[in-house]
């Protein structure tokens, strides 16, 4: 987090020693979309060439045997390998990745349609250019075909009449035919597959929804504002309501009291003085022995009578829109709520998403909405 604003980073391993001679350890190396490059001390990529040309970090193990050469290049199933030269462009290309820019795998894409579209030499040397900015050791990669892998382009890439690769096979007019139905096929695959997801993902959202709404936790010990807002998400939002002919001045006070397996302390919890005070009787009482098998359910029938009887309460919610719901916090178990790293799994954002979306659809379900048969 840099002044506020989320910054996207991608890690990998990388060998590093503190002096030239010392041992090397296996280390972080974490990029950043803002360039920052970070492995003990932060750095850039002018910064990150040279601590590899110095030695200080290494992109291999310096203490690994050398790879045997490969018998045939042409024939190999492996990709280049990896050198510093090759780590700072892929290292490049996760930069731009980041930050919703094209890679160098992404333009050799575009250069590939430009060549279909228009077989022309010039189109051609744009296509072998686009190709030679791949990492090397990313190349056999770069068409996303693990059986033909990147042979394809590279007999496209080579004049015909010449070897590909110095020992793979003569190119002849056929073969470069051959490449390039190759892409078509593939281009023919792939609109065939959008084509199939179109129908099957009929009911995917056809833009951007809102951004993500947080719910904060909070404290007002004069009492709530006047016009609470968003705070009216909160589960110790007074809000009175009715489940199961039980009268709860919460949510959070009809959780708590329903989990609880004795009778006298759900009565206790219920007549809390605040949701926090029923929260921690919650906690402290005994618990029904299928209360995490049914704790979802509870909590959902709960906020749909929260939202049900208080019609100006679900104005509220309605009004959030299609955002994600982040319900955040420190007095809930992480199962109720967002934490960062994915260590919340925020079902109560989750069952207020829900309820959200089930006031719509009364509303679209009433029978004024509805046309009569033919």
């Amino acid at each position: 987090m840099v002044d506020g604003e989320r910054i996207d980073g991608a890690w990998c391993h990388v060998w590093r020693r503190y002096l030239p001679g010392s041992e090397y350890y296996l280390d972080d190396l974490i990029v950043f979309a803002d360039g920052t490059i970070t492995c003990g001390e932060s750095t850039d990529l002018a910064g990150l060439e040279k601590m590899l040309a110095s030695g200080r970090w290494a992109v291999t193990n310096p203490g690994a045997p050398p790879l045997p050469d490969e018998p045939s290049k042409w024939a190999s199933r492996h990709g280049e390998p990896l050198t510093p030269e090759g780590f700072l462009l892929e290292v490049a290309d996760r930069i731009e990745e980041l930050n919703g820019r094209p890679t160098s795998g992404q333009r050799c894409w575009d250069a590939i349609r430009r060549f279909q579209q228009e077989p022309v030499e010039s189109n051609r040397e744009l296509l072998r250019a686009a190709y030679l900015a791949v990492p090397p050791h990313l190349r056999i990669y770069v068409l996303g075909d693990m059986d033909r892998q990147d042979r394809p382009l590279r007999i496209l890439l080579t004049d015909m009449g010449e070897v590909v690769g110095g020992d793979g096979p003569v190119v002849t007019e056929q073969m470069h035919q051959d490449a390039l139905d190759y892409f078509g096929h593939g281009d023919q695959g792939v609109q065939e597959e959008r084509e199939r997801l179109a129908v099957q993902h009929a009911d995917d959202p056809s833009g951007p929804g809102r951004p993500a709404l947080v719910s904060h936790e909070t404290f007002h010990p004069q009492g709530w504002p006047e016009q609470p807002g968003l705070f009216v998400l909160r589960n110790d939002f007074p809000a009175r309501i009715v489940v199961a002919g039980e009268s709860y001045a919460s949510v959070l006070h009809g959780y708590w009291a329903l989990s609880a397996a004795d009778a006298s302390d759900r009565s206790s919890i219920r007549d809390a003085a605040s949701g926090r005070e029923a929260h921690d009787l919650g906690g402290r009482a005994t618990h029904r022995s299928d209360w995490p098998d049914v704790r979802l359910a509870v909590m959902a029938e709960l906020l749909r009578a929260k939202f049900t009887q208080h019609p100006e309460l679900a104005q509220v919610l309605a009004s959030t829109g299609d955002a994600r719901i982040s319900y955040t916090g420190f007095s809930d178990s992480p199962f109720w709520r967002d934490v960062p790293e994915g260590r919340g799994r925020n079902w109560m954002g989750r069952l207020l998403e829900l309820i959200r979306s089930e006031l719509l659809a009364r509303q679209l379900l009433r029978p004024e909405n509805s046309s009569a048969p033919d």
